[in-house]
């Protein structure tokens, strides 16, 4: 299993919608970016990821699930946009905030500290088990 972490704007999608989606899940849509697409491509059935409030609050409030393999993005008639299907898994007990990500010494390199630009990142093993720490989940 591979981790990631996926940046929405809570106006725009937040986690509580993404959580009223229910076990179907929903698209993620709406990425122009090349490197964030060909992530989602990389992307394999049950990968999970952190759900990430961008803008406003800046924080990682959730787990998600890849329910559905890349393919067209139904918000753009250029078949070049790609994404996958997410569902909620579960809350973020402790919000884990970009301030204490950057505090930490052990996410220095993670893309969500160094690239905060990157709409969906790879996350590696010990970044994911360190956030979910952070978080006060098991990992």
């Amino acid at each position: 299993m591979a981790y990631w972490l996926f940046k929405s704007e809570p106006d725009s999608w937040s986690w509580e919608q993404q959580k009223a989606a229910g076990a179907k899940g929903t698209e993620w849509t709406g990425v122009r970016n090349y490197q964030a697409r060909n992530n989602m491509r990389a992307m394999k059935l049950g990968d999970r990821g952190f759900f990430y409030h961008s803008n406003e609050g800046k924080q990682i409030v959730g787990i998600v699930e890849v329910v559905t393999l890349a393919h067209p993005d139904s918000t753009s008639d250029n078949p070049t946009w790609e994404c996958v299907d997410l569902k909620a898994v579960e809350d973020m007990p402790k919000p884990v905030t970009l301030a204490a990500a950057k505090e930490n010494a052990k996410l220095s390199k993670m893309a969500l500290t160094s690239n905060s630009r990157l709409s969906v990142q790879p996350v590696t093993d010990e970044e994911w088990a360190e956030v979910c720490r952070m978080g006060g989940l098991k990992g």
